[in-house]
């Protein structure tokens, strides 16, 4: 599994895949959405492909692809990946691994306004 973390910490999101693999496209779109970049390892392209390949399976995952590693940390597959996602965890997890800025909901000092109350627009008087 050493050379898999190697590679898993050298960037803020890694996924690993073959090129033939289809549901790769699932979780890669759901953090490209949020603006993050991750880098792809086609294992099937690597010299040393079946290598990681095997670290994969050995550290559970089946199938080995995809396996998405997000700071460092296997998250898994595109299931789970997915349900990170509707749970609303996975924007969190990468803006703490640095893949993504998060932003405040609002700057000190700034005045909130809630966003149900109405705004008034100022009127002439004559």
């Amino acid at each position: 599994m050493e050379m898999v973390k190697t590679l898993a910490t050298e960037h803020p999101v890694v996924i690993f895949s073959k090129t033939n693999c289809c549901i790769t496209h699932t979780p890669e779109t759901l953090i490209r959405n949020f603006g993050a970049n991750p880098v792809v390892h086609k294992l099937d392209q690597l010299p040393k492909g079946h290598q990681l390949e095997r670290e994969l399976l050995e550290s559970g995952l089946n199938p080995s692809v995809p396996a998405v590693f997000i700071g460092g940390r296997m998250v898994g597959g595109s299931n789970e990946v997915l349900s990170l996602k509707i749970q609303g965890k996975l924007k969190q997890m990468l803006i703490d691994a640095k893949a993504i800025w998060g932003y405040p909901t609002r700057c000190p000092g700034q005045l909130h306004v809630p966003r149900h109350a109405p705004r008034r627009i100022p009127t002439r008087r004559a």
